[in-house]
């Protein structure tokens, strides 16, 4: 057979054959709210380091306390309160095999509640991660669960709803169960960013253009046909969707990109595995991401990319020029309601290659091998995967004479490349370290204009060894200084206030492979809760039943490096 057709056969195949199942069920699950669902949130939406897993819906007022409701019969089957990421969060699994994700609550029903403090108090934490009994709180289709809040990672009231599988806890998008949402615009397109590419499809060349929408409501790009000094492009969109009653920038559903009127990449967010959320920095741009704050869907795939969710097409929508005939390119951007957006330009090969110009590198890391550099001052290993495409990394150091520094300063490459797994990085002394300062010595990011990010580390011989998921600049500092504790609301006479409220504050960021501040709060001795904010710098605790009279509060706050301070002083009630 030829191969070509064969190649051909193929790719319809895995279109078409072998596409998968979206016969959800479409009137099982109700809404989570009562009014009418205003999405600021699409699932698969581009997120720092992830992709959204649900969608979000907004306040009917923009305040926190709209009802939230079971979308269907079920048992709570995980509960789990934090600082970040959804904050307060229901779990409720079904009979028919999906799971309903309820985030950023901000209060449960009594009975949960008062389940979730007993077990606070009982592991004298705040975050806890619960898994009741199956059976031991239940819900029908419709029962209240919750109020919406803020509590999390939130930029403002909303419910984070999401379905997933409940044995493979694939999230899977929500408005393929007949979730109603009135969405009648279509995506707006901005920007197209055209790669020109090497025979490894390597970046050698990169712009942006702009895009405008035409008399036919097909965009354009200006000059209508680019040229390109590369033998090989793929190409990047900037689009949003936009939705009836909404003022939210949201992810697209779809991306077709046909060349010739032949389909050679597709983007469509149905569903994926956490496993594979953090490919979101290899889909998107990262770079821009970084330094333009701009999302740029790439219409083809990185040669590290490995999340399953394109069709398995030719060449992964990288597509060979030529000089003397411009081809067509079309892209097709779709919400969920098939509101569609259409780009159609040419593009040629100019005659004149634009040169290999790759700076100077100190070392060659493939994406796809296992790679471990050690000069003697610095070892580093990289996993296989470890990065998306071919790194040619550039090193060099610098001496730091600052006190509390045991190290050079190593400048390993650049923060503004993506990393997808962790790699161990270890850093040798430049001199002697008294033996009572080594328990606090740890490996430190530090970037111009940014706090320094702790990154903790353990001695392996004469070596401090630790995990990083960032390239940038590392050194090896001394953490001796314990966290700060001021008072927000608090002072020795207390009566008629219903809480107190400290700020605590470590003087480096946390890596978050390592825990931030940790604290604990004692009233005359006895543990009592304080619930942090979304960013853990503020701590609260909330009265209650405190008789009337004189008290002692002890607050201890502990960082990484076991630096510990405590604030400790009576009060009266």
């Amino acid at each position: 057979m030829n191969s070509k057709f064969l190649l051909f056969f193929v790719g319809l195949f895995f279109i078409f054959g072998f596409s998968s199942d979206k016969s959800y069920p479409q009137d099982y699950f109700r809404s989570p709210v009562d009014h009418r669902a205003y999405i600021s949130g699409t699932f698969g939406e581009l997120r720092p380091n992830h992709f959204h897993s649900g969608i979000d819906i907004k306040s009917k007022h923009g305040k926190i306390g709209d009802p939230l409701y079971a979308a269907a019969e079920g048992f709570v089957s995980r509960i789990k309160v934090q600082a970040s990421g959804y904050g307060k969060a229901l779990y409720i699994d079904h009979p028919n095999g999906y799971t309903t994700v309820y985030g950023h609550l901000d209060y449960f029903n009594k009975d949960i509640e008062d389940y979730i403090k007993s077990q606070q108090y009982d592991k004298e934490s705040f975050y806890v991660d619960l898994y009741p009994e199956k059976g031991r709180f239940t819900y029908n289709k419709g029962d209240k669960i919750g109020t919406m809040g803020t509590r999390g990672r939130s930029s403002g009231p909303h419910l984070h709803y999401e379905i997933r599988n409940t044995i493979t806890e694939e999230p899977i998008n929500p408005l393929l169960f007949g979730f109603k949402a009135v969405d009648n615009i279509p995506p707006k397109l901005h920007q197209i960013k055209v790669y020109g590419l090497n025979d490894k499809h390597e970046t050698i060349d990169a712009s942006i253009r702009n895009v405008a929408k035409g008399k036919s409501g097909t965009y354009y790009v200006g000059g209508d046909t680019l040229t390109i000094k590369a033998w090989r492009m793929g190409v990047g969109i900037k689009a949003y969707d936009f939705m009836d009653g909404s003022s939210s920038w949201n992810g697209v559903y779809a991306i077709e990109t046909y060349i010739e009127d032949r389909l050679v990449h597709k983007t469509e967010f149905e569903k994926f595995h956490f496993d594979n959320t953090r490919y979101v920095n290899a889909h998107a741009d990262y770079r821009e991401r970084l330094l333009q704050k701009a999302w740029f869907n790439r219409c083809y795939r990185l040669n590290g990319n490995e999340i399953p969710m394109y069709p398995v097409l030719e060449n992964d929508g990288v597509f060979s020029l030529e000089s003397n005939r411009a081809k067509k390119v079309t892209i097709i951007v779709s919400d969920y309601n098939k509101n569609q957006s259409k780009l159609v330009f040419w593009v040629k090969r100019s005659k004149e290659i634009k040169p290999q110009n790759r700076a100077m590198y100190n070392y060659l890391i493939p994406y796809d091998q296992e790679s471990y550099i050690d000069n003697g001052e610095l070892f580093m290993h990289f996993p296989k995967h470890t990065f998306y495409e071919n790194l040619y990394l550039k090193y060099s150091s610098s001496p730091d004479d600052s006190e509390n520094t045991y190290s050079n300063m190593f400048h390993i490459h650049d923060e503004n490349l993506p990393v997808h797994k962790w790699f161990k990085i270890g850093i040798r002394p430049n001199k002697r370290i008294p033996e009572h300062l080594k328990e606090n010595i740890v490996i430190t990011k530090c970037e111009d204009n940014k706090k320094p990010e702790n990154f903790g580390g353990q001695w392996e011989g004469d070596m401090l060894v630790t995990y990083a998921r960032e390239l940038g600049n590392y050194c090896m500092i001394i953490d001796d200084l314990a966290p700060t504790i001021k008072p927000i609301v608090f002072n020795s006479n207390m009566k008629g206030y219903s809480r107190i409220t400290f700020k605590i504050q470590d003087n480096m960021n946390t890596s978050s492979k390592l825990d931030e501040c940790t604290w604990k709060g004692y009233i005359d001795g006895k543990w009592v809760l304080f619930e942090p904010n979304s960013s853990s710098s503020v701590i609260t605790h909330y009265f209650d039943n405190l008789p009337s009279g004189k008290h002692t509060l002890r607050l201890e706050v502990k960082d990484n490096s076991n630096n510990t301070s405590v604030f400790e002083k009576e009060f009266i009630r």
